[in-house]
């Protein structure tokens, strides 16, 4: 099955001697499930011809907002929307999951509550699963047909499944401790409260569920059962 990465973002300068690109990092995270992968860069202006390229999609995480003015936004959005009325599987990741609840006619913001980052725990199904998250923005307002599978205190919309056709969470699987501990030096100071750069520093040796999530998102591009 081919999966077409949408990537919406670059791995932050400081950190690229360390680290690949954020396709890379879906490739290994999805790697040992039979997938192949074709990625485009859509943050600048590379896009497939049309939604038949791949048999199912991916969308990445971004330092933008789902809100701001971007050129390359609103042809992604339709690009979502084509996807989705052709029923191929599409799955979303922190700014994939936000873009894809505004293109279906949720609402994205700055959340008042400020910043998730590093690990987190959150009610998935009655379980609890743990991962790492780095985001300000929210998906507030649910698109019609989205229904929340995943939430804790602080993101009430953290993971949504549109029937068999979208999946998208707002943490992200395919991050390890040693990223965020990247982002933490890269992008944290004067952007997050030194509090929680301090807390998600103390919790990188914490174990997470990013394989759980690997092979649930994988289940979800061969259509089968989240559960």
């Amino acid at each position: 099955m081919k999966i077409g990465i949408l990537q919406t973002g670059h791995v932050p300068e400081q950190l690229r001697g360390d680290f690949t690109t954020y396709s890379d990092m879906f490739e290994r995270f999805l790697g040992g499930q039979g997938f192949t992968f074709q990625t485009w860069n859509v943050v600048n202006m590379d896009f497939p011809t049309d939604a038949h390229q791949a048999e199912g999609w991916l969308i990445t995480g971004s330092k933008h907002g789902a809100y701001e003015e971007h050129k390359w936004i609103p042809l992604l959005e339709n690009l979502i929307r084509d996807i989705y009325s052709n029923e191929l599987p599409l799955v979303g990741v922190c700014f994939g999951h936000q873009i894809i609840a505004q293109a279906l006619g949720g609402t994205v913001e700055k959340f008042k509550g400020g910043w998730a980052v590093g690990h987190q725990t959150y009610d998935m199904d009655g379980a609890e699963i743990a991962m790492n998250a780095w985001h300000q923005d929210q998906v507030t307002t649910r698109p019609e047909g989205a229904e929340v599978v995943a939430c804790n205190d602080f993101c009430e919309n953290a993971a949504l499944l549109y029937g068999n056709r979208a999946f998208t969470v707002q943490w992200h699987p395919e991050f390890e401790s040693d990223f965020i501990d990247g982002l933490i030096r890269s992008r944290g100071k004067g952007n997050v409260p030194d509090p929680l750069l301090d807390e998600a520093s103390s919790k990188l040796e914490v174990a997470n569920d990013n394989a759980l999530l690997a092979q649930q998102i994988g289940g979800f591009f061969r259509k089968a059962d989240l559960a």
